[in-house]
């Protein structure tokens, strides 16, 4: 080989390293995404068989780079997939094990998704704060553990949360108020306690506050009527007590609201039967009085359920004039009266009725 060829072959070598390099993910995300790794124990599916070689952004299951800066940017493992090797295995995924905070060391991570694995255990770790390019947590469907990080906040690129269906306890932080970005909030089914945070409405980009099945306590913040953008609220089966804030029945698009199975009192303002409101159920609360007699044109519901409180008196014969009701529960109150004929009367049940004072007429027996 002459010189000028041993040279040019350097340089082509040089070259070609460079770019390899530039190609692959750093070291030091391949050494985090290998730590988090063995901190899991996946024995059915085999998904980290994949994870082999030194390029973490090539062929490795569930982790994606970004483009330009060749980092991971985001680690998606869902334990219920329609990924051929799901369909393959003929099941769903099952994990064992904990959060490594190694995790923490993907600087540049935008998304975490450790879904539906069922076993995975231990806390979330409080170093995720650290992640500036955060967006994404989702790790519905585990045994998750501990308290959600106190300065959760932090993330600022936030826009969706969502630990549903695991064991977290501990009250929802003062810090979460400041995730401006958040769009989707759902910790359903955990052991959360405590009252909701009364700056709430900060949240001005919610589109859906999932927080039922925990043992959330004191009232309801009337800062979430400004949330301008919520249109699903569910905080039903918790501990909530007090009054429902009328500026609930004044959100622009707050189409479903689920108070059931709280500690719920007083009389349930006007504003709700007039709404945007479509699905309204507070059954299995302490309402009592009189139901409004308001029902409208602008009452639209899919589902309308009040059963299991205290209201009495006869049922207001305006729910005529709703411009449609599908399904109503009016079981297990202290009505009494007539059941007024016509829509949406002729088309409900017996069942919707049952267990009140003295209601009588279709679809119960004949008035005396």
């Amino acid at each position: 080989m002459t010189t000028f060829s041993y040279i040019t072959f350097l340089a082509t070598l040089t070259i070609f390293i460079s770019t390899s390099t530039v190609r692959s993910c750093p070291a030091s995300d391949r050494a985090a995404l290998l730590a988090f790794k063995a901190a899991l124990h996946e024995p059915y599916l085999g998904i980290f068989n994949s994870w082999t070689g030194t390029d973490c952004c090539h062929n490795w299951y569930g982790v994606s780079c970004d483009m330009e800066t060749k980092r991971v940017a985001d680690i998606n493992l869902r334990g219920e997939s329609e990924d051929p090797i799901f369909q393959k295995a003929g099941r769903s995924g099952y994990m064992t094990g904990s959060i490594s905070p190694s995790v923490c060391k993907l600087e540049r991570l935008s998304s975490l998704t450790i879904s539906d694995w069922k076993g995975i255990s231990g806390p979330i770790p409080a170093c995720i704060t650290s992640l500036p390019f955060l967006r994404i947590i989702d790790l519905i469907g585990n045994r998750i553990s501990g308290e959600i990080p106190a300065d959760i906040g932090r993330l600022e690129r936030m826009t969706v949360l969502n630990i549903a269906d695991n064991l977290v306890t501990g009250r929802i932080p003062r810090s979460l108020t400041n995730l401006s970005s958040l769009m989707h909030l759902d910790l359903r089914n955990n052991r959360i306690w405590g009252p909701l945070p009364l700056d709430f409405g900060r949240l001005r980009m919610l589109s859906r506050a999932l927080l039922s099945r925990n043992y959330i306590s004191g009232t309801i913040p009337d800062s979430i009527s400004k949330i301008y953008r919520l249109a699903d609220l569910d905080l039903s089966l918790n501990k909530l007590s007090g009054e429902i804030p009328a500026s609930l029945g004044k959100m622009a698009v707050l189409a479903t609201l689920n108070l059931d199975s709280n500690k719920l009192s007083g009389k349930i303002p006007d504003s709700l039967f007039n709404s945007a409101i479509g699905n309204l159920n507070l059954s299995k609360n302490s309402f009592q009085g009189y139901l409004p007699d308001v029902f409208g044109p602008r009452s639209y519901f899919t589902v309308l359920d009040l059963s299991y409180n205290n209201f009495r008196g006869p049922i207001p014969k305006s729910l005529s004039q709703a411009s449609f009701i599908g399904h109503m529960d009016l079981s297990h109150n202290r009505l009494c009266g007539r059941i007024p004929a016509g829509p949406p009367f002729d088309h409900l049940e017996a069942s919707s009725f049952a267990y009140n004072a003295c209601l009588c007429g279709k679809p119960l027996g004949a008035c005396q």
